[in-house]
């Protein structure tokens, strides 16, 4: 029997992912990459909480090989910009599978989501960006921006959060939003003595006096950090150079007593600035033969630590709902109601976490008093982050 053809548009890890959720289910996925073999990624690590990561195994896939390029992170640590412990919060781990959230370089998690793809003779084809799709009874039939064409079954919308596929599909559907926080990032190539001592696996996080920063440290000892200057305008392309974004970025945390301006020091390429961005509710999700997944459908701040879980969960649903026995139209309308109500929390909780990222100071002087009783309140019956952490697809 002939597969059903999935034509992905994205090959990140939404589209790495929803190829091997359909190729498991019976259809034929096609991944359609618009950048070019290689380019660089947007962002520098990311964690992949229990949740997302339990979801792989669904699909067959062992969590411990896909992420065999990080270290787990099981907690993280809450400080002040004076160096205060504020809390220390679980991450999630070891879960009933033997799972524990996880730090990786958002790199080596593409090429091991890529890897298992072609293993799996998924074909990806780079160089072909999304122009427009039209859909018909049987199937649809999709351009690309370099002229050429694919026809298949289905079409996966995994295009990130300024997606193609999205506009087409509702162009009076919302923008990304600017969340008023820029983003950072980097490596150092070995340990930094100001946060010498530190646990590895560790993740901590400091509010600082002008901006928030995160760090940790790998098991080679190098440490992996992040930064969120808060702006009310977004950055534009050129605005800073390599070596005026690093001096701004040491200034905003010359005066905290953290090791954040040590760590952005030791760090030979200091990435970013971008922009930090989500969407609100996006209204349309699918046709009968187009859908969207990952960013594409619910953006989620860093904050939130979900945005690679859901799209793994996301993925690992639409294999479930798209089994080869059920009309494309019925299973897209019900991947849609398993996933929409809970995304859409995770969009909010993460709008909220980002929001107590740019205190003001008598804001934070209120947020550094009462947090380790909200805290302790927050815990009193639980975690209550378990409803995002301890959620399997079914």
């Amino acid at each position: 029997m002939t597969r059903p053809i999935a034509l992905i548009a994205g090959g990140g890890i939404a589209g790495a992912v929803a190829a091997l959720a359909l190729h498991r289910a019976g259809w034929a996925p096609r991944i359609f990459e618009a950048r070019s073999p290689g380019a660089d990624e947007q962002g520098a690590w990311l964690t992949v909480a229990v949740n997302g990561l339990s979801a792989l195994r669904a699909l067959d896939l062992d969590p411990a090989v896909v992420t065999a390029g990080g270290f787990p992170t099981p907690a993280l640590t809450m400080v002040n910009g004076a160096g205060r412990r504020l809390a220390v919060l679980p991450l999630g781990g070891p879960a009933a599978d033997g799972t524990t959230t996880t730090t990786i370089k958002r790199a080596d998690l593409y090429a091991a989501l890529r890897a298992a793809a072609t293993e799996r003779d998924i074909p990806i084809e780079y160089g072909r960006g999304l122009r427009d799709f039209t859909e018909g009874p049987g199937g649809v039939a999709v351009t690309f921006a370099d002229g050429s064409a694919a026809e298949g079954e289905l079409l996966v919308g995994a295009d990130g959060i300024r997606s193609r596929t999205r506009e087409l599909l509702d162009p009076s559907g919302p923008a990304p939003q600017y969340l008023g926080l820029l983003n950072a990032g980097g490596f150092t190539d070995g340990p930094v003595a100001a946060a010498a001592g530190q646990e590895p696996g560790m993740v901590h996080m400091a509010f600082g006096k002008r901006a928030f920063f995160g760090w940790a440290t790998a098991p080679d000892g190098s440490v992996w950090w992040f930064a969120n200057p808060p702006r009310k305008q977004p950055v534009r392309p050129g605005e800073f150079t390599p070596e005026s974004w690093r001096a701004f970025l040491i200034g905003l945390f010359a005066e905290d007593a953290t090791p954040a301006a040590a760590i952005i020091r030791a760090t030979p390429d200091v990435l970013g600035p971008w922009n930090t961005d989500d969407l609100r509710r996006v209204p349309v999700w699918r046709t009968r033969r187009a859908v969207l997944i990952g960013d594409a459908a619910h953006a989620v701040a860093p904050s939130a630590g979900q945005g690679a879980s859901m799209a793994f969960e996301d993925a690992v649903t639409l294999g479930l709902c798209l089994d080869g026995r059920t009309d494309p139209a019925d299973g897209l309308a019900a991947y849609e109601q398993r996933r929409r109500r809970r995304v859409e929390r995770i969009v909010a909780v993460g709008r909220r976490n980002g929001s107590g990222k740019t205190a003001g100071p008598v804001g934070a002087a209120i947020r550094d008093a009462m947090f380790p009783l909200f805290i302790k309140l927050a815990y009193r019956k639980g975690d209550p982050q378990a409803w995002i952490l301890d959620h399997r697809v079914a």
